[in-house]
């Protein structure tokens, strides 16, 4: 029995089963988990980093990918299975090399992304960067259909506008929340480099998406673990740069030793954010897989309300009325989109038995 469930595992990795559609909404839903447990505990966890004495922002940015090495332990699993499946001649990686250098291009634009986000988290309130982030899902439908030719209904026309309008609120009044000890000049570097990283991801999720469409290899769930793992590890090395040129690597220690929780917290807190961070790029890119960039976008975006709730009970966030107005139309946004797709669902079943009997030959 165990040897059945194994199988059944390695099987899921397989084309020919990842075609079938309870398969298929198996890995949507696993992508979903991991992209909603990175997507709410990833700038909590960076922001506690920050608020205990943290102050390097490219060692945060390094975090967000540096936990790539987690995924070598999925893919040996997968390689063992379909090693004693098809013999010791299966190979070790499928990843082929026109696809692994668009991977790494996407990577290092992704190491850019974690530097302006880390840069805005440094600097603003989870609460507050979480609604700016909201904004990319604009970005992502603009790029998806001028990318992948992305089809909108009106429903997710409405989406788009009403979270780009929350967004906008929220900008108006944006020195409510200064956090004490930062000048108006910090705080609006913050935002704005909050923004330009929506943006950037706005840019990033199509991206990979056209990636999939474009390779001429089968695409497998093993191969966009792959693909996750390359853009990871140049996103990394994009931000190892970085941290030699600011000498982060020599200030680690002495950090460590000042920060706020204690030293052995410190390196705790390292570790479960670049942990964190890996499930939010993997769920991320595996959604995309599974459906679209759009859902994708929709689902970063739709989890904005918990992270909110959970930057105000943690670490006692104001939560000024334009942040509610904004977080309304974010909800309003959502429920627009959602009900959108269930109809179009809906359509898409009543449309398949007839377009199936106008296949069947007439007498």
């Amino acid at each position: 029995m165990e040897g059945a469930k194994e199988g059944q595992f390695y099987d899921s990795m397989e084309p020919k089963d990842q075609g079938k559609p309870a398969m298929k909404k198996l890995l949507l839903i696993l992508n979903c988990i991991l992209l909603s447990i990175g997507n709410c505990g990833g700038p909590l966890i960076m922001r506690l980093y920050f608020i205990h004495g943290g102050k390097r922002v490219w060692l945060s940015s390094w975090l967000e990918t540096g936990g790539f090495p987690i995924i070598l332990l999925p893919l040996a699993f997968v390689y063992f299975q379909r090693r004693a499946t098809k013999g010791s001649g299966t190979e070790h990686f499928f990843m082929k090399p026109p696809l692994f250098l668009a991977a790494a291009f996407i990577g290092i634009i992704t190491g850019l992304d974690d530097y302006l986000y880390a840069y805005g988290v440094a600097r603003l309130p989870v609460s507050t960067s979480a609604l700016i982030i909201a904004s990319q899902l604009a970005f992502t439908a603009g790029f998806a259909f001028l990318l992948v030719k992305q089809k909108f209904t009106s429903y997710s026309i409405n989406a788009v506008f009403l979270l780009t309008v929350g967004a906008a609120v929220l900008a108006l009044h944006t020195s409510n929340d200064r956090p004490k000890g930062e000048s108006n000049k910090e705080y609006l570097a913050g935002f704005l480099m909050t923004l330009g990283a929506a943006a950037l991801y706005g840019f990033l999720l199509p991206l990979v998406e056209l990636t999939y469409k474009k390779t001429k290899q089968e695409m497998t769930y093993s191969l966009v673990m792959e693909i996750q793992m390359v853009m990871s590890f140049f996103a990394t090395l994009f931000c190892t740069v970085g941290m030699l040129i600011n000498n982060d690597f020599k200030a680690i220690p002495r950090e460590a030793k000042a920060f706020g929780l204690g030293e052995t917290k410190y390196y705790v807190v390292m570790v479960w954010s670049a942990i964190i961070w890996q499930t939010f790029f993997l769920g991320a890119i595996g959604v995309i897989f599974c459906a679209s960039s759009l859902l994708s976008g929709v689902i970063i975006a739709v989890l904005l309300p918990v992270t909110e709730i959970l930057a105000v009970l943690f670490y006692q966030e104001k939560f000024q009325a334009e942040k509610g107005v904004a977080l309304v139309l974010s909800l309003w946004g959502f429920a627009s989109f959602f009900y959108g797709e269930m109809k179009h669902s809906k359509k898409k079943k009543k449309q398949t038995p007839e377009a199936e009997m106008s296949k069947i030959p007439g007498p």
